[in-house]
């Protein structure tokens, strides 16, 4: 017989090391961003997918001209200078597990002329990479898996001009938005710029409001392997500030300007909460030579984008597009980018069966916020790392479905939840805190 002390304490050894062992999956844990400040709800704004209320029609037409006050953010469209003394930053980059993110330099001109063939770091830029080197952070999402699916995506919004004018307007959002709903509802992922956000908030909420999925794009659309680690969390760290403060919500997703990122970045991305999704066609309109916003230094002409998708298509009517579906990089960012996705939106809604690429992934909660629950292509939801999950969801299927998803569970503010090891990790000390308690009744007895 021991004394219940002693069995106590047992117990609490043992639930030690189930603390500290490995958990049942190998990526590091991750745990909703405890580093942003807690905002008042924004109004006007949906704070669960489905919205509470399911019959009411989507939004459409001119954006709301309410006022918004938003300070505390470094300068638009620039990397945040001192982000290594920032008392914003300070904090967030004392939570990281800096021996978890890889001791790699930033990138330049020079490294990039002598860099080794082997791509021991992984920068998709050089080489494609998309499998980290590292273990404990999962591969980028790049593709679809299941052939004759479409992951529409959107990068650099929300789309605005200034000044405002009726040309410019014309293609400003919510003209993409717009056109989107009136052509099967369609919904894609929106990944926007936090700057952006902070110039055309109205339109950021009409995007979230529609039904269509926000992630990062980070704060300036920087190189982001260029960086220094502290501008990168600073990156990372005021653009989901920024969705939070507008949008109400904390993305699991980022994408990096121009493809840059390699495994320093990635970690660090991990590490705040959000997985790195890439894609496997370009359409090239970012490219596009002479267009409205920067005439002339684009290296295409419409017509060479034009015809990079029209081989896709061709590709596709004559069945030898079979092998996976795509994720397709795509912008909101000119009059050349909304003219190119509203020509072809029509026709690849015909041969694809056309979702976010959260969507075709089946990640049903890419927010942190646990109301929003969105539909997926498979029967079973995962996490952004992967992992299975309990998610009650409703599935998307045949060509050009947009069907609403089923109730979410949870409330509709943010909540502090774990994910992939994490879940692990916890269902293993609940298993041992059994065992550890009956062992203990045991002895006592």
């Amino acid at each position: 017989m021991i004394s219940l002390q002693y069995a106590a304490a047992l117990a609490t050894l043992l639930l030690a090391t189930a603390n500290a062992a490995t958990p049942t999956s190998s990526y590091l844990p991750q745990s909703s961003p405890a580093f942003l400040p807690k905002f008042s709800a924004p109004t006007g704004v949906i704070t669960a997918w489905p919205p509470a209320n399911t019959a009411a029609a989507l939004p459409s037409g001119p954006l709301s001209t309410a006022a918004f006050t938003l300070s505390g953010y470094p300068a638009m469209n620039e990397v945040v200078k001192n982000a290594a003394t920032d008392p914003n930053i300070v904090p967030v980059i004392a939570a990281i597990d800096w021996t978890k993110v890889p001791n790699i330099p930033p990138t330049n001109d020079t490294i990039g002329a002598s860099y080794p063939s082997s791509d021991p770091n992984c920068w998709w830029t050089k080489g494609g990479c998309v499998t980290p080197k590292i273990s404990y952070i999962p591969q980028d999402i790049y593709y679809c898996p299941t052939p004759g699916t479409w992951g529409l995506t959107y990068d650099d919004g929300p789309m605005y001009y200034y000044p405002v004018t009726a040309e410019n307007s014309k293609w400003a959002e919510p003209n993409l938005y717009d056109y989107l709903l009136n052509h099967n509802n369609q919904k894609a992922d929106l990944f926007y710029i936090g700057s952006k956000v902070m110039g055309a908030p109205a339109a950021a909420q009409r995007g979230l409001n529609d039904g269509h999925v926000i992630c990062s794009h980070t704060w300036s659309h920087p190189s982001m392997t260029t960086l220094t680690n502290a501008e990168v969390v600073a990156e990372f760290y005021y653009s989901l500030r920024m969705m939070k403060e507008v949008l109400g919500i904390t993305p699991k997703c980022w994408r990096p300007p121009y493809g840059d990122v390699d495994d320093r970045v990635r970690a660090i991305a991990w590490q705040m909460g959000m997985r790195t999704i890439i894609w496997d066609l370009d359409t090239n309109d970012w490219n596009i030579n002479g267009d409205q916003v920067a005439p002339g230094p684009g290296a295409i002409t419409y017509t060479e984008a034009n015809n990079t998708v029209n081989g896709w298509i061709t590709n596709r009517e004559n069945g030898n597009d079979t092998k996976q579906g795509h994720v397709v990089l795509e912008h909101e960012l000119s009059n050349a980018t909304i003219t190119l996705t509203e020509f072809w939106l029509p026709t690849i809604q015909k041969l694809y069966n056309t979702m976010p690429a959260t969507a075709c992934n089946n990640i049903a909660q890419p927010y942190w916020e646990e109301s929003f629950v969105y539909p997926i292509q498979g029967k079973v939801a995962v996490n952004t790392n992967g992992t299975s999950s309990t998610t009650p969801v409703t599935t998307i299927s045949g060509s050009n479905s947009t069907s609403s998803s089923s109730s979410g569970t949870g409330s509709s503010g943010p909540s502090v939840v774990k994910s992939g090891a994490a879940a692990g990790q916890i269902q293993a000390v609940t298993s041992v805190m059994g065992l550890v308690f009956a062992a203990a009744v045991a002895l006592v007895l």
